[in-house]
């Protein structure tokens, strides 16, 4: 069984930058490559939104274009850990940031590609 645990979440104010982190990890929690990964937010009252993906080897990636001047996402191989770097931050960022996994080794952007999905962190930005 695989989990993912995000981390990097919390308060920021507006202009400010976030680092988030998500690894794949087996039951006795050690961490390796799963497949694709990518990450999805979803604000109060609003339908999760997907951000970005990034394949397994981390050499394909995609961002949306509503966030790419601002965000990117990476992979660390060795690290089995995939990374959303967040700046300029704005309020409306505001979200729970939810990492998810797939079994397939290419990026995909909707949330019925994915398997398995970690429990999400939160983003607060003040204005």
């Amino acid at each position: 069984q695989v989990h993912l645990v995000e981390s990097g979440g919390g308060l920021v104010q507006a202009g400010g930058s976030l680092r988030l982190s998500c690894a794949a990890s087996d039951a006795s929690g050690v961490t390796f490559n799963y497949g694709a990964m990518g990450w999805f937010r979803q604000a109060p009252g609003k339908e999760r939104e997907f951000l970005a993906t990034v394949s397994k080897t981390g050499r394909v990636s995609y961002v949306e274009d509503f966030v790419r001047d601002r965000f990117s996402v990476s992979r660390d191989s060795s690290s089995h850990t995939m990374y959303l770097q967040m700046s300029s931050l704005k309020p409306e960022d505001t979200a729970v940031y939810t990492c998810a996994a797939r079994t397939g080794v290419h990026i995909a952007m909707t949330t019925a590609s994915y398997d398995t999905w970690g429990q999400g962190t939160q983003v607060t930005v003040s204005s």
